[in-house]
């Protein structure tokens, strides 16, 4: 069955392209060129992915992001930039956002991310099946249950986006192990990011925010200077 994809610009050019370019990748398009428009269709259909603008008129993409996550829609997000938009960006990730790219960009590039990190979640699904579905991942208050796509947190379930969901699980089943910025992208973004591991950073960050007590003192996710990331058990003095 074909994946559903809703493109919200209010570029007239840029919504033909994608459309076209999707079309032709064999996705099915939904499309919308405002912020109200979008988060409607957005919320009555439900689609598989949605490719949002930050510049939109009546709804910005922020507020779109930030109102979807509210209601908990985790449907992937990307969203498209200026390349000034350096704070939108950063403010757009965490508030949910999977991934960014800036324009101009090419319409096939587009393609490949919305493919890629598709492809992540569903590979990542037929993993976990060949699996015992009982199978967890335990740390400390922390249990996930990688085949369900739930994680919970002393007992409250998490409400993750895709991304956060699989960035937590490949931690998890690395418990104590130091992971590199790098291979974290390359494990749950699957795409090369010409070294940008700011996005790394955001959703740790948002991890942060739901898991820790004091996010200036983490006792999960910790921060090896230098290197990277590690998750692991919290001691009994933390």
């Amino acid at each position: 069955m074909s994946k559903r994809v809703l493109v919200v610009d209010d570029e007239q050019s840029i919504v033909t392209l994608l459309e076209y370019n999707l079309k032709q990748a064999g996705f099915i398009v939904l499309t919308a060129y405002d912020g109200e428009q979008g988060l409607h269709k957005a919320l009555e259909e439900r689609p598989d992915f949605i490719i949002l603008d930050l510049m939109l008129p009546k709804l910005d993409g922020i507020e779109v992001c930030k109102q979807l996550r509210q209601q908990k829609v985790m449907t992937p997000i990307l969203m498209l930039t200026a390349k000034d938009d350096e704070f939108d960006k950063v403010l757009g990730l965490e508030l949910g956002a999977d991934d960014y790219m800036t324009k101009p960009f090419s319409p096939r590039e587009v393609v490949a991310r919305v493919k890629a990190i598709l492809r992540r979640t569903v590979i990542h699904e037929q993993e976990e099946k060949q699996n015992h579905s009982d199978d967890s991942l335990v740390v400390g208050q922390l249990k996930i249950f990688p085949d369900r796509y739930e994680a919970y947190f002393a007992q409250q379930r998490l409400e993750l986006t895709p991304k956060e969901f699989e960035l937590l699980a490949y931690l998890a089943k690395y418990k104590g192990r130091v992971l590199t910025r790098d291979q974290l992208l390359s494990a749950v973004w699957n795409y090369d990011f010409a070294g940008d591991t700011r996005i790394v950073d955001v959703h740790i960050s948002h991890l942060r925010d739901k898991i820790e007590h004091d996010t200036r003192k983490p006792v999960y996710i910790k921060t090896i200077r230098g290197l990277g990331y590690k998750l692991e058990e919290p001691k009994a003095d933390e």
